[in-house]
């Protein structure tokens, strides 16, 4: 199995890029990881970073598929924070949003983990398959039938977060139950709110459908969120990151 992946992470309009991006492999494991900070003051920075690097080392160290393992990664995560918080007493409100892919290319499977509401989208044939819910007030009242999905995108609770890796009353991660079986052409794609919020599901399929690859199919749906965002009233962005992941059954020639 061949992965073909982009990724990408970008400021905004804010004075500040929260958002943290990393991936590693350890033989035939792949693991993505995608945080988005909050807190102010530098503390949503902080907390992003120490998280990526928390489940970076801990994949590294102990490099292992299973449910268990994904979880053990994003527990490790909320003990560093929870280190650097007592540490800086500056930053005692930081927290931050994780999204986390672990896929095992020889046996053709994969298992997210989140927290939060940076997304994980699967895709199959092109379409839409699965995505994770969102931990925010927004998701509930959809949940709860009090609010249209569709709507998610400008509820004003849409950034009221029950789940996020420093916060308080802190949720466990959400993993899967299962591993995903990969077939040839699926693809999956990780973004914070910055990313989603600016580019509808239709879209993304789309951009999938018209891409040659997981660079080209970032570029045209990035596209897209800039067209959105000067059609929009709104005057600011928020930092936007993501990852694309391309499966492909053998490697790609040249």
């Amino acid at each position: 199995m061949h992965l073909d992946t982009a990724q990408f992470t970008a400021i905004g309009t804010r004075e500040t890029n929260e958002d943290a991006l990393a991936w590693a492999y350890e033989d035939e494991l792949a693991c993505f990881v995608l945080a988005d900070g909050t807190g102010g003051h530098a503390g949503g920075e902080l907390a992003a970073q120490v998280a990526i690097d928390a489940i970076m080392e801990k994949f590294v160290q102990d490099a292992s598929f299973s449910a268990r393992a994904l979880r053990s990664y994003l527990e490790w995560a909320i003990v560093k924070v929870a280190e650097s918080k007592r540490i800086s007493g500056a930053q005692k409100l930081m927290s931050t949003t994780i999204a986390t892919v672990l896929i095992d290319q020889s046996n053709r499977s994969a298992l997210w983990a989140h927290m939060g509401d940076t997304r994980i989208y699967q895709f199959r044939q092109g379409r839409i398959k699965a995505v994770s819910k969102d931990h925010s007030q927004a998701q509930r009242l959809v949940d709860a039938g009090c609010a249209d999905y569709a709507y998610i995108r400008r509820h004003p609770q849409r950034n009221m977060l029950f789940a996020a890796i420093g916060a308080e009353g802190e949720s466990s991660p959400e993993v899967t139950a299962e591993a995903i079986e990969l077939r040839d052409g699926d693809a999956f794609l990780m973004c914070t709110d910055g990313f989603w919020e600016w580019v509808h599901e239709h879209e993304m399929e789309f951009c999938l459908a018209t891409a040659g690859s997981s660079e080209a199919w970032l570029s045209k749906m990035n596209a897209i969120a800039e067209k959105n965002i000067s059609t929009s009233k709104a005057i600011n962005r928020d930092n936007f990151s993501a990852f694309a992941i391309c499966v492909h059954e053998d490697a790609v020639k040249n």
